[in-house]
């Protein structure tokens, strides 16, 4: 299985960008799907996650209401649209299958990681 993150970039507070993270050797509709970014010098934190047929969605409240996840699961991909983004929303994304078909906030329910890719939101 792999995961290959694609869609950052550098821009302006108040922009947007859309990220896509897309799996390959695995049919992924029966999993989760998350977002976790790690901030330089800071943590891995959870973004956001999708279920399995994307009929659930949670967030961290840091991003609810500029934030969305969404996924095409014919394309086995996922997306994290981001809107109003700020300069404290700078780190490396990364999606991540999860074990179960159920969005949840803690990584070691997560068992494949992409590469990352890097956002850097200017102020």
């Amino acid at each position: 299985v792999q995961l290959q993150a694609s869609g950052g970039g550098l821009v302006q507070a108040g922009g947007s960008l859309r990220l896509s993270c897309v799996a390959s050797g695995f049919i992924v509709s029966v999993r989760a799907l998350g977002w976790f970014r790690q901030a330089p010098g800071k943590e891995r934190e959870f973004v956001a996650a999708i279920s399995s047929r994307g009929g659930r969605t949670s967030a961290a409240d840091s991003v609810k209401g500029r934030f969305t996840v969404s996924r095409d699961n014919a394309e086995n991909t996922v997306y994290l649209q981001m809107n109003s983004l700020k300069p404290e929303d700078t780190a490396v994304y990364y999606c991540a299958l999860g074990r179960t078909g159920v969005p949840d906030m803690y990584d070691y329910n997560y068992e494949r990681w992409g590469q990352g890719t890097l956002v850097t939101v200017s102020s």
